[in-house]
């Protein structure tokens, strides 16, 4: 998948970062996620330090303990947060998968959830009290937006904001993510009710592509639904 490549690609460091670069930190992290099932960056340095034998040979290169320090790991973090520079890698990163496992590119699943956490609302921040779809509204939340092939689940474009935002903007920005990297027309966006507003179905269908979603009582009113139903029953 290239992604230490990638990684570094988008996200040069500074020119006194020493060790292991940005990318290899980054999937020696990742390594750690989801072989413990752990995303604490406090237990990643102890972690490495039994394997940096293992790990150096892996990479070709020496591995220190150190490497993966909790500050090393906030600035690879830090390094990741910049907006402009994430779109391109996750668009690079997909482009590279679609190429090299040949995936069918015909149907794209939009979907937003809400994350909450034992954390202070920062006012400022992506942490904010929210319409909570975990029924946990006393937690500060955020929310994340995702693109992915269906029926396989594969992640094409993604998008968090703040945990007071509403879900009807969401679809726009990530159907036009979807075209920058697949850089194809005449896909179907599946999604759930709330993609059904007019702008974004007009957006849709504007680009050349095609939209399903079920829509809410106040658009198509419930004898008129039935309606629709018995004529594609009678045909």
């Amino acid at each position: 998948m290239g992604v230490q490549e990638l990684l570094e690609q988008q996200f040069p460091t500074h020119g006194n970062w020493q060790g292991l670069s940005l990318g290899q930190v980054a999937i020696v992290w990742l390594s750690h996620i989801l072989s413990q099932a752990d995303h604490r960056m406090n237990q990643v340095q102890s972690w490495v330090e039994k394997r940096t034998e293992s790990l150096g040979i892996i990479l070709g290169q020496e591995v220190r303990a150190l490497d993966l320090s909790d500050d090393r790991l906030e600035s690879v973090v830090f390094n990741l947060s910049k907006d402009e520079s994430w779109i391109n890698f996750e668009k690079d990163l997909s482009q590279r998968q679609l190429q090299v496992y040949d995936l069918k590119t015909e149907r794209v699943r939009l979907d937003s959830t809400s994350v909450s956490g034992f954390h202070q609302e920062n006012k400022e921040g992506l942490f904010r009290y929210g319409h909570s779809k975990d029924h946990r509204p006393d937690l500060p939340q955020f929310k994340l937006m995702m693109a992915t092939l269906d029926p396989l689940g594969l992640p094409i474009a993604s998008e968090i904001i703040a945990g007071n935002s509403a879900d009807d903007p969401l679809y726009e920005p990530a159907v036009a993510q979807v075209r920058k990297t697949i850089g194809k027309r005449g896909l179907l966006y599946i999604g759930d009710c709330k993609m059904g507003s007019i702008g974004t179905r007009y957006f849709i269908q504007a680009g050349d592509d095609y939209y399903l979603c079920p829509l809410s009582k106040t658009q198509v009113k419930a004898e008129e639904l039935q309606k629709y139903i018995s004529d594609i029953k009678e045909e």
